[in-house]
């Protein structure tokens, strides 16, 4: 079965046309020049949390793609005792000029009083995810 570009690729996420889309003007989208992609990681206490704020992203445009990754245990401080908490991590593939927006967004969505929210560049990709990422962020 052939897939589509923009049709959901193998893991749900939609698959980034085979060569650059043209922008708005039509002139074509330069993984080279364009903002740099990040990977921003925030947990979650239940699916129902994380689905909520993946898709606010996603239709915000701060993100192209969460991926939520199923339940893991987190143990941590906090207020002066060791707590655990089960917890779903989400990866928020985004760009870096989207990351002032997240981290004043990310905190009106989450029900912690201190979400995590933590940033990792991205070295690099396939081109036409990239193109496709900045795409979608904008």
């Amino acid at each position: 079965m052939a897939i589509s570009p923009g049709s959901p690729g193998p893991t749900g996420s939609p698959r980034a046309p085979a060569a650059a889309a043209p922008d708005a003007q039509g002139a074509p989208i330069s993984t080279d020049s364009g903002p740099r992609a990040c990977v921003a990681l925030t947990s979650c206490p239940s699916e129902e949390v994380a689905r909520r704020i993946s898709r606010a992203l996603v239709e915000e445009r701060l993100a192209a793609c969460v991926t939520i990754l199923p339940s893991g245990r987190s143990t941590y401080r906090w207020q002066g005792a060791i707590e655990e908490a089960d917890e779903l991590i989400c990866l928020i593939k985004t760009t870096a000029d989207r990351i002032e927006a997240l981290h004043e967004r990310l905190p009106a969505l989450h029900p912690y009083e201190v979400p995590e929210l933590i940033v990792l560049d991205v070295a690099g990709g396939l081109p036409a995810y990239l193109t496709w990422l900045q795409r979608e962020t904008r």
